[in-house]
């Protein structure tokens, strides 16, 4: 009679504390891609944005408990045993999950702007949550910067940004545009001040090679700095700058005058308008950027004129589609032709002062 018990299952081995720290952070990196590309779930629930947002904010608030929890208990000596550090692991892993459950609840009809500004916020606190774990296993726990690992993180300020993110499309609108306004400010801003200086580069390359090279037999080329011609503009180049400037103004114009189109007259329930408006507005500063690079010595003229150009496309672009959304309810109000006069006033301008490069 066999009387031999039978024989236990292996218990796996839980890997050590550090190593499941380290695996949570993959783990973690390799939700990224999904959120960026995926879709929201499809749902004949009618959807309640109450809920919504009262369940975002909770999610953020856990993701934020469990990151103080973590840091606390990784942060001195003794470590958890491998089987406390598989729950506070489960429970960051369920938190994070939870977060992006929630942002895909949130349908396309409540608007692509505002699902964009969920979505970053989203990322924001995945990739936090991650950073936050290559700190807890690269940082010695002897060490005196574990001390600091909550003030160093960015997890828990991406998480208290939750009850800041716009509450509607028009508002999420709003957010963006103001954005773009300040980034062509910024942008034209640089640009004036470069050119009051007559100095592009701030002296920046100047300084050393002034200081240590003997200039005494060389002569003053008018602009302040011999044999620096590539970093200083020519007559011609200011010339050329004047009508420049004056397009990037007119862009800071166009879009505060989207902006406040938007505010004055923008329906929440015209989404697909308002995300049209939007689409093209965050066109027009990184082209406002390509074409205050162009302008910097050495400059080249044709690629002013096609940086200019494409600038203009996406303005008149922008004026088109506002004027025929329900943001402007008087086409003919004054102000797009206006500015779409300003606009081709500078092209042109720009134009014949760079018809020279074209017959080369």
């Amino acid at each position: 009679m066999a009387n031999a018990a039978a024989p236990t299952a292996a218990v796996p081995t839980l890997a050590p504390p550090l190593e499941q720290i380290r695996h949570l952070a993959e783990e973690l990196r390799l939700l990224i891609p999904g959120v960026r590309v995926g879709e929201a779930l499809e749902t004949t629930k009618e959807f309640n944005p109450d809920t919504f947002w009262r369940r975002l904010n909770e999610a953020a608030v856990n993701v934020s408990r469990e990151a103080t929890t973590l840091t606390e208990v990784f942060s001195h000596l003794p470590l958890p045993s491998p089987q406390e550090t598989q729950r506070f692991c489960e429970q960051v892993r369920a938190a994070i999950k939870a977060m992006i459950a929630v942002y895909y609840s949130l349908p396309k009809n409540q608007g692509i702007t505002l699902r964009k500004l969920v979505r970053s916020t989203t990322l924001d606190i995945v990739d936090d949550m991650a950073q936050l774990m290559d700190a807890l296993f690269m940082t010695p726990t002897q060490s005196s910067e574990n001390n600091d690992l909550i003030s160093y993180n960015s997890v828990w300020t991406a998480c208290q940004q939750v009850p800041q993110i716009p509450r509607d499309n028009k508002a999420a609108a709003l957010s963006m545009l103001t954005k773009n306004v300040d980034f062509v400010k910024d942008a034209h801003e640089e640009m004036e001040q470069a050119v009051e200086e007559c100095d592009p580069y701030c002296g920046l390359l100047n300084d050393t090679e002034d200081n240590s090279d003997n200039h005494g037999d060389e002569e003053d080329d008018g602009l302040g700095y011999p044999n620096n011609r590539d970093l200083y503009w020519s007559e011609e180049d200011q010339e050329l700058i004047i009508p420049c400037l004056a397009l990037v103004r007119a862009s800071k114009a166009c879009l505060k005058k989207i902006r406040i189109s938007v505010a004055e007259n923008g329906k929440k329930d015209q989404v697909a308008q308002l995300d049209d408006i939007v689409d093209i507005s965050d066109e027009i500063s990184p082209s406002v950027d390509d074409l205050a690079l162009s302008i910097y010595p050495p400059m080249c003229h044709l690629t002013v004129r096609i940086n200019s150009a494409k600038l203009v496309s996406v303005l008149k672009k922008a004026l088109e589609i506002t004027k025929a959304s329900h943001v402007t309810p008087q086409p003919e109000d004054s102000w797009i032709p206006l500015l779409i006069n300003a606009v081709d006033h500078c092209m042109n301008r720009i134009k014949e002062l760079t018809q020279n490069e074209l017959e080369l």
